[in-house]
């Protein structure tokens, strides 16, 4: 029934996708996922209708996801001639709208061998995820698990996932977290860090943290360079978000991974729009560690979760750095 489906509707879906509408949904790009291409793909997201076609608001996230596939592309094509099968975690992946589309690319466009796992603590969500799953045929290289990303046993995880015995040695060569909620995507890096993934990345949501911490500032009369902003509930948060992932960028450095931070989708769709991209090349950056206990500083000395969570190694080295920064 599944295989009669996605036959069905694959033949709908390039059907319907002629050259000339093909042409007017992307203005003459050659996008990662087109329509007539990936139809059972864009079906079980909820982009394209039961007769294949998409609606204005569908359009605006079929670009969304197509972008993010472009950002990610070089990545994991890296990846491929690295590695012969490539792991990939989504920690934090929620209703996995890019283990989907990891998935469908390492099978359909870079065509490698992939095992790709998506965790989540809410149970009712990775259940949905792996009916979604079932739709598409990504089951040969897509599974999702439940539970917590701060305490995951890695090694476990993934042996009940894919089979075998669990390895401790076994490490994803790629981490994503994308949207997830202020010290989650902490959870996420912190993990990122322990396992030595190759590369990460993660699309911050939500970060209050700083901002928590500067209203209580606030609240006790504390005084330094940045008191106007602990006092203006506004500025509190919209700075507090970029001052969090400038920390997260700076710790990031300092433990061994090449960061560009760079804009996700267009402020237009949504003001949570920042991609914190990171490959990991070895080269500890003691300057960034300086600039993070400086910057930490200036902003009132609260600091951010990752910098609790970093392996006792770079915790070390911050402790070198904040005992004698020069």
């Amino acid at each position: 029934m599944k295989e009669e489906w996605e036959s069905d509707f694959a033949a709908r879906a390039a059907a319907y996708w002629t050259k000339e509408r093909t042409q007017k949904l992307v203005a003459g790009k050659k996008l990662p996922l087109m329509p007539g291409e990936a139809g059972t793909l864009l079906r079980a997201l909820g982009l394209v209708n039961r007769d294949a076609s998409m609606s204005a608001d569908a359009v605006r996230k079929y670009m969304q996801i197509n972008h993010m596939v472009a950002l990610l592309e070089p990545a994991m094509l890296d990846l491929t001639k690295a590695f012969p099968t490539v792991r990939v975690l989504d920690a934090g992946c929620g209703s996995s709208y890019l283990t989907y589309l990891l998935a469908w690319c390492f099978i359909h466009r870079w065509k490698h061998p992939a095992q790709i796992l998506g965790v989540d603590r809410n149970d009712k969500v990775i259940q949905k995820c792996r009916e979604r799953m079932g739709m598409v045929g990504l089951d040969a290289v897509l599974r999702f698990e439940s539970g917590p990303i701060a305490e995951l046993d890695f090694a476990a995880t993934w042996a009940h996932a894919f089979g075998g015995e669990a390895d401790a040695s076994l490490r994803p060569h790629a981490l994503v977290a994308l949207h997830a909620c202020d010290t989650a995507t902490d959870d996420a890096l912190a993990l990122a860090l322990r396992l030595r993934a190759d590369f990460v990345a993660a699309a911050p949501c939500c970060q209050a943290e700083l901002a928590r911490k500067w209203s209580e500032l606030a609240a006790e009369h504390k005084h330094g360079p940045f008191a106007p902003v602990w006092n203006a509930a506004h500025l509190r948060r919209d700075l507090g978000a970029s001052m969090t992932d400038t920390m997260r960028t700076l710790l990031l450095r300092g433990c061994g991974y090449e960061v560009t931070p760079m804009e996700f989708v267009p402020s237009t769709h949504t003001p949570k729009n920042t991609l914190l991209r990171a490959t990991r090349r070895g080269n500890y950056l003691r300057t960034a560690l300086v600039e993070y206990v400086a910057l930490r500083s200036a902003t009132g000395g609260a600091g951010i979760a990752l910098e609790a969570c970093l392996p006792e190694e770079q915790r070390a080295r911050l402790a070198q750095v904040e005992s004698s920064p020069l």
